[in-house]
């Protein structure tokens, strides 16, 4: 079983999303463990405040370093390896997160994810316990909050057992660096529009390669950048390059798509 604590100031917030779908499912069935540590039960006044002004002026709040640090004591004693675990900071000033990094982190048994707010939080906690600084993307959110419910939904799922099927996990967008292919279900016209011959073909090998293909110039489509770190064929290469010159051209030619 893996073991989420998320550090934050707002509990209700994180654990009412993600108590629900599957991984609200999978914390019933006892293959994953989501817990929320409020950062305020460690306040030291009494107004349980945990903010400050900064030293050297400047706009905002900054969170205080000591009810962050008491917050991760109080996670390390319930760790059941006893070791340091790791703790990942959401910050814009980290990592971009990626479906490698997902894989990463999925291998973990414990893995606390510390949500900042206000300007931030007193860069001494953050020296003492941080082991990785992640963002979520270029953009500002007023806190981590949900930027660490998309972490833990998109490690939990690698989880073996937390999907129903786990092989679909090992086929979804930005496996192998390549979006995910076309997928279709009943009825087999809809709005005048034909599911593809070859899935309803019942051979498997041509279902394969039409979707790999689909693969190929959906993400020389959509997201060429994915295919500098993608394993294609000469073949394959070739038709992302076609694809890609079509597109800098401004022209269409509807048969390479199929």
């Amino acid at each position: 079983m893996m073991q989420f604590y998320i550090m934050t100031l707002f509990p209700d917030m994180v654990m009412g999303g993600l108590h629900t779908s599957i991984i609200g499912r999978a914390v019933k069935n006892g293959l994953l463990s989501v817990e929320a540590v409020n950062i305020r039960d460690y306040a030291f006044n009494k107004h349980n405040s945990v903010d400050d002004y900064p030293y050297g002026g400047g706009a905002g709040m900054l969170m205080q370093a000591e009810p962050v640090y008491q917050a991760y004591e109080a996670v390390k004693e319930k760790l059941k390896t006893g070791k340091r675990p790791r703790l990942v900071y959401l910050s814009p000033q980290g990592k971009t997160f990626n479906q490698t990094m997902a894989e990463e982190l999925a291998k973990e048994e414990e893995l606390v994810l510390l949500c900042g707010h206000y300007e931030g939080i007193d860069e001494r906690v953050l020296e003492e316990i941080v082991t990785d600084y992640v963002s979520v993307g270029d953009y500002v959110l007023t806190g981590g909050e949900l930027p660490a419910m998309l972490m833990v939904d998109a490690i939990a799922r690698l989880v073996p057992g937390v999907l129903h099927n786990d092989v679909s996990a090992e086929f979804e967008s930005f496996q192998d660096n390549l979006l995910e292919y076309p997928q279709y279900s009943r009825p087999e016209v809809w709005h005048d529009k034909r599911v593809p011959e070859v899935l309803l073909s019942g051979h498997h090998a041509n279902v394969e390669k039409w979707r790999r293909r689909q693969s190929v110039v959906r993400t020389a489509a959509l997201r060429p950048d994915l295919l500098k770190k993608a394993e294609l064929t000469e073949e394959e290469r070739e038709l992302a390059e076609r694809i890609s010159n079509y597109q800098s051209n401004g022209e269409f030619d509807e048969n390479i798509y199929k």
